[in-house]
């Protein structure tokens, strides 16, 4: 499955548009994560805690959006884009969204 944040993929045409995908994940902070944050917040620097816990988030958007691509027979998904958002006050949305798509080769 080729995934791109581009419009085209170099060599091949788009066939034919299939729809859009997305995927996305809500995670929640737990207490541990939060009291570490809440410490490292007071000296400043990474709060790695969260960090990881987003980068894991985001993985499983990705992973999810990619699914759904392969659930409609697509061959690639072009325009992919991330967003996040806040859904409640401990809870954060990652969402990976883009376009599947059938690829020709160009000649």
């Amino acid at each position: 499955m080729i995934v791109t944040t581009t419009e085209e993929v170099p060599g091949y045409a788009v066939g034919e548009v299939l729809g859009v995908v997305s995927g996305n994940t809500v995670r929640s902070k737990n207490v541990g994560r939060d009291v570490m944050a809440g410490l490292k917040s007071l000296v400043g620097g990474e709060l790695e805690e969260y960090t990881a816990m987003l980068s894991d988030a985001r993985t499983e958007a990705y992973n999810r959006m990619v699914n759904a691509a392969r659930d409609l027979g697509a061959d690639a998904v072009v325009n992919v884009r991330f967003a996040t958002s806040q859904t409640m006050a401990a809870a954060a949305e990652l969402l990976a969204y883009g376009t599947a798509v059938k690829l020709v080769p160009k000649k």
